[in-house]
């Protein structure tokens, strides 16, 4: 593809959201009574069991029909169901403390738009006030927002098909899935939408995929995790949770293959924390000492690394990371984890002696503000670390899940692969749909030198696109995927979409390469 070339426009809307909600409460429920001013004026007023009723309008009542529209936002639609024809008052209170109200005239369908600054359960109560017949009549409808906050957990190993950890001990099969339990394991709550894992393929013996899905849902044909043979490689995944609380774990090769899957945070519809994207930003790179002392991290050894009050505001919970290794002395693997704590089980980064390899992380802070970098080889490596974003109570970023989809296949476009020193151009969103970030599998293949991938936002508009006035944006010095010549190399990136809804992938490498882009989710302020 020619440099500085355009992607596919990814029109959220349209591509729709696993999360979407409905709510409906007939006329039925409608409960009617007669304005203080109607009381005592006829005993007509007054039923054989003693109840209330309206003074006149005797079918004054409302039909009531919601639907989530984003994030932390409800449509709701009331029609006034009424035999009179007077001008009529209706008031909505969200049931978070707010109120609009509006006129209406009889069988006219009045709709409003409310977002909620928590996300959580609400009881509407929508109210009709016929002032000529002294008439009012209430219908309440209980709905909840359908975006997710994020809850960090401690990392931990919830699959290892080598032991048995999480299901039946043994390799996944060809072709094959492994179930995973989330809902109500450990101290998993049974209403989790979606979780963070960290996903690793080993013991391969033929080139292949792994796929992650909603447990009892049909196979997408996305993929998360790429492998060759013998190679161990790990990738972090955010899925949606099955209806039945797990999700699935799909080997696409024609070999068994060992899994394993640590946990690192979930996310539920009740207020939590909320994602904030960043321009990546490098935090650590201990070849030059910034952000940590200067050399290599001994093998066994860690090393802290200050985020919270420097990177992220001090009440970040948990930070999304890049993580990479690079002049490593043997084989070896990374561990995230917050402060505070022993170094868990759980691994981010693989490597093989000499070889620089990046992975995405999420991982919970330490109460001091500082995560851990742990190397579990017996010999030195240097570290890499790029802040991409936070988690924390005051960002309102909701996680909104999509069924999966691919947004690009450079090999199937008539433009070929990417130029070295490229970037393309991907429109994401535009700033009033309250969309901030996008979750994302970035893969490279073809690959004909060694290189890496950078994603960041982009200055420019479509407008100035399409009209000519773009600039070419900040070659960006982060990186979110590092790769040899000949490799297939995948990673998950959870992109801001910056001020202009558009995300860039640049290609720093001096020669081609083929990029193919799945997208899983986005975050929505709304």
């Amino acid at each position: 593809m020619a440099k500085g070339a355009a992607a596919p426009v990814a029109d959220l809307a349209k591509l729709g959201t696993a999360d979407a909600k409905t709510f409906h409460s007939p006329k039925e429920r409608s409960v009617r009574k007669t304005l203080p001013a109607a009381k005592g004026k006829a005993s007509a007023n007054v039923t054989a069991q003693g109840a209330e009723t309206a003074a006149g309008n005797p079918e004054l009542g409302l039909v009531l029909d919601a639907k989530s529209v984003s994030a932390h936002g409800i449509e709701l639609r009331a029609q006034v169901v009424s035999a009179a024809g007077a001008t009529l008052k209706v008031v909505y209170d969200w049931g978070d403390g707010t109120t609009d109200g509006t006129d209406a005239s009889p069988g006219q369908e009045v709709s409003l738009k409310h977002s909620y600054a928590e996300l959580g359960e609400y009881k509407v109560k929508v109210t009709v006030t016929d002032a000529a017949n002294q008439a009012e009549s209430v219908n309440e409808l209980p709905l909840s927002t359908v975006g997710s906050d994020f809850t960090p957990y401690a990392p931990t190993r919830l699959l290892d098909t080598r032991d048995g950890t999480g299901a039946p001990r043994g390799m996944v099969q060809a072709y094959s899935s492994a179930k995973l339990k989330i809902a109500g394991n450990g101290k998993i709550p049974a209403g989790v939408t979606a979780v963070a894992l960290n996903v690793t393929a080993t013991n391969t013996s033929n080139p292949g995929h792994v796929t992650v899905f909603p447990g009892g849902t049909t196979r997408p044909t996305t993929s998360n995790v790429n492998f060759v043979a013998a190679q161990t490689v790990p990738n972090m995944v955010i899925v949606p949770v099955g209806k039945d609380g797990t999700v699935e774990l799909y080997n696409g090769s024609w070999t068994a293959i060992d899994l394993i899957a640590d946990i690192t945070g979930y996310f539920t519809r009740t207020a939590a924390s909320g994602y904030t994207p960043m321009t990546p930003v490098r935090a650590v790179d201990t070849r030059s000492g910034q952000g940590a002392p200067q050399g290599q991290v001994g093998g066994r050894k860690s090393i802290g690394v200050q985020l919270g009050g420097w990177y992220v505001p001090s009440n970040a919970t948990a930070v999304a990371l890049n993580v990479t290794a690079t002049n490593p002395r043997e084989d070896g693997h990374l561990t995230a984890y917050p402060s505070g704590q022993s170094a868990p089980n759980t691994s981010n980064v693989n490597f093989k002696a000499k070889q620089t390899v990046a992975n995405s992380v999420i991982v919970p802070v330490g109460a001091d503000g500082k995560v851990n970098i742990f190397n579990g080889a017996w010999a030195g490596t240097d570290v890499i670390v790029d802040v991409l974003g936070y988690y924390s109570p005051d960002s309102s970023g909701a996680f909104m899940s999509m069924a999966p989809v691919r947004r690009l296949d450079t090999r199937s476009w008539g433009e070929g692969p990417m130029y070295d020193g490229g970037y393309i151009w991907m429109p994401m969103s535009t700033q009033d749909k309250g969309i901030t970030g996008v979750v994302l599998n970035t893969t490279v293949t073809n690959t004909r030198a060694d290189g890496f991938l950078s994603v960041a936002p982009d200055p420019n508009t479509r407008d100035d696109y399409a009209n000519g006035r773009d600039s070419w944006p900040a070659t960006p010095t982060s990186s979110t995927l590092n790769w040899t010549a000949g490799q297939t190399v995948p990673n998950l990136v959870q992109a801001s979409t910056g001020s202009t809804g558009i995300v860039d992938f640049w290609n720093q490498s001096w020669d081609t390469a083929d990029l193919i882009i799945d997208m899983f989710g986005y975050y929505d302020t709304k």
